[in-house]
């Protein structure tokens, strides 16, 4: 398929031009004003609008096996949810259960996921440690483009890490080049501190902030932190909600260290009021870990993202429905963990962030797609609009208005935690693979489309790293 973009304003990372954007055989082909259409291309009149590099959200959670149900979104219908809204590529998670070989989870991920419409990735996560773990992250570095190992700090008696795992983990990843991230949240205390919620008597989804509070959050950001900073890997803190966690990272940057942050368009829109309504359905649907914060944490978010010390925005999207939200009507504890937002992530960024002023064009591009890129090493391939890149592209009308709501979207999820939000800013196009998939509110994908994205190691720094950390070890003194 051959795609002409004419007549609308090219916006990159860097700087916006007004251009034209030839898109054949799934590559962008020219970028310049006054590109000839070939015979038999497809034309998208763009006048008025913006061309942006797809959105890239990397954080997601399709068709997840979690407490004791499964995400009720697949990686067919999740993938086309990100097309409709202007994604074109998702890094979603590998989970090993505790014990569970770490090479036999990859390998029932990737065929969960060739069902995808659209480009995909993954992060695999460490959930405990011998020998067999520290050979297959080696396997998935050098034969399956995984170049990011994801720990859980929380979920204790499931899938949390103890330091001990961090510190194996975190030194093996950097002697393959590999970068950690981290779900940062003091799994110890948020167990302590559920147990004594409940057994004071509160049940209901109002319990859920109550027993993590941002301070647990911000203990295990530090924590991660300072691990990451003696053993020397690069790190990466996703779905930061508070405060506390983004001063840390903020303190690491400031010294220097390599220390990337996620915040999720939700933590940036939604306070912890929502988890006080009396409506158990309601409230129990916006149950996600780390818990909605008070507004204040909102300023100081995007104040983050604004500087630059936050520089990716994520969905975090895993979708459980009403009748799997109510294991926990009786007890806050058990209450699936997730909530939608892959389809309006960049609607809600661009109405909050660019039309207020909090965030111009080109840093709006930046953080729905150019930093993710950049960060998980496959830039220029995506996150861009130039010559040689993917044509995953999304056009993107300004003037464009809607009110977001469970009755027109496309996420297989009863609940919208948006529902009612009219934006200004929507996308008209979405391509990708350089054909047109989203075009004026329908939808033309493919099953099996999706292409799994290798993502290499950045093997020069990783090096540079390892002979750092070889002349820091100790020198015993002869007495």
């Amino acid at each position: 398929m051959t795609v002409l973009i004419q007549g609308g304003t090219v916006v990159n990372a860097d700087r916006s031009f007004r251009a034209d954007v030839l898109c054949q055989d799934g590559i962008i082909a020219a970028v310049g004003e006054g590109l000839d259409a070939p015979k038999g291309a497809i034309i998208i009149d763009a006048g008025g609008q913006y061309v942006m590099p797809g959105g890239i959200d990397p954080h997601t959670h399709m068709q997840l096996p979690f407490m004791g149900t499964v995400a009720s979104e697949d990686f067919e219908t999740g993938t086309a949810a990100g097309l409709a809204g202007g994604t074109t590529m998702i890094i979603d998670f590998v989970i090993p259960n505790p014990q569970q070989n770490i090479m036999e989870a990859y390998k029932q991920w990737r065929e969960w996921a060739e069902k995808s419409v659209a480009d995909y990735s993954f992060h695999v996560a460490i959930t405990w440690w011998d020998e067999s773990v520290h050979a297959d992250m080696e396997t998935l570095v050098k034969k399956h483009g995984v170049n990011s190992f994801k720990h859980f700090m929380a979920y204790k008696h499931a899938i949390m890490c103890d330091d001990e795992t961090l510190i194996n983990s975190f030194t093996r990843a950097r002697e393959l080049g590999a970068i950690v991230t981290v779900h940062a949240e003091n799994g110890d205390l948020v167990f302590q501190l559920q147990k004594k919620v409940f057994e004071k008597g509160v049940s209901g989804p109002e319990g859920h902030p109550l027993s993590r509070p941002p301070e647990v959050e911000g203990e295990a950001a530090n924590r991660a932190i300072r691990i990451a900073e003696v053993l020397k890997v690069p790190l990466y803190v996703v779905h930061n909600s508070c405060r506390q966690s983004l001063e840390a990272i903020t303190r690491a940057r400031n010294e220097g260290q390599r220390v990337f942050g996620e915040v999720l368009a939700a933590h940036l829109l939604i306070d912890d009021s929502v988890y006080r309504n009396e409506d158990f359905e309601f409230a129990a649907a916006y149950v996600m870990s780390p818990p909605f914060r008070s507004k204040e944490n909102q300023d100081v978010l995007w104040r983050g993202l604004q500087s630059g010390n936050l520089q990716t925005t994520a969905s975090d999207h895993c979708c459980f429905c009403a009748d799997q939200k109510a294991a926990g009507k009786d007890d806050f504890r058990l209450i699936p963990n997730g909530t939608a937002g892959i389809e309006n992530r960049l609607e809600v960024l661009w109405h909050h962030g660019v039309s207020t002023g909090r965030l111009t064009m080109n840093e709006f591009v930046r953080v729905t797609s150019t930093n993710a890129a950049q960060i998980f090493n496959i830039y220029p391939r995506k996150g861009t609009i130039s010559e040689g890149a993917d044509a995953d592209i999304v056009v993107w009308d300004p003037a464009a208005s809607k009110t977001i709501s469970t009755k027109t979207d496309h996420q297989n999820v009863d609940f919208n935690i948006f529902e009612g939000m009219t934006v200004k800013g929507c996308a008209s196009h979405t391509i990708s693979q350089g054909k047109v998939v989203y075009a004026n509110g329908e939808l033309d994908v493919e099953r099996g489309a999706g292409r799994y994205i290798d993502r290499p190691v950045f093997a020069p720094y990783y090096d540079a790293l390892n002979i750092q950390a070889q002349q820091a070890e100790p020198v015993a003194v002869k007495r």
